[in-house]
């Protein structure tokens, strides 16, 4: 069996480099979810307000495939994405909670069934709404640089299925 490395991490010079490692991201989910099209993935989005969230999240969700516009959900919470995967209908389901002022308003908005669907949710600012949150798989860290687009971002597996999206991830990028 190949290595398994639990953790990733880029330094992005230029948002060019931030999508092409969403991209590689998004095409290890997408081998994760044509094995298994019932599976669910949870993943987290951290960083400061500027740090490129939802630039890393937008990469993303077209490189599985959604053509339109992906729009940050800062004032919906939620925006959804109905992606084919091989023969699977799927949706990406986009949170941003930076409006949030008490962890129980995701809830009373009725997202929670939203973690169950096939597909993945990729919640931004999950900190709003800690401790209420089901566990994530996958925790993604990007702190900005000095220059606009400069960035560091960390990939880490927070569970069995996150570790082989990154596994896969090594394999895609080699």
């Amino acid at each position: 069996m190949g290595k398994t490395q639990a953790s990733i991490e880029h330094y992005c010079r230029q948002e060019a480099q931030t999508a092409s490692l969403a991209k590689n991201f998004a095409a290890s989910i997408t081998q994760l979810l044509s094995k298994d099209p019932q599976t669910h993935l949870n993943i987290s989005l951290e960083g400061d307000l500027g740090a490129g969230k939802t630039t890393f999240a937008r990469y993303l969700i077209q490189g599985l495939g959604h053509e339109g516009k992906v729009k940050s959900p800062t004032y919906t919470l939620c925006e959804l994405y109905p992606l084919q995967i091989g023969k699977a209908a799927l949706t990406a389901y986009h949170f941003d909670l930076f409006r949030m002022n008490d962890p129980l308003e995701w809830q009373e908005a009725g997202f929670g069934e939203y973690f169950d669907e096939p597909g993945f949710c990729l919640i931004e600012w999950p900190e709003k709404a800690e401790g209420t949150l089901p566990t994530f798989d996958i925790r993604i860290s990007l702190i900005a640089g000095t220059e606009e687009n400069d960035r560091k971002i960390h990939i880490q597996a927070a569970s069995e299925l996150g570790l082989s999206v990154l596994n896969a991830m090594n394999t895609i990028a080699k």
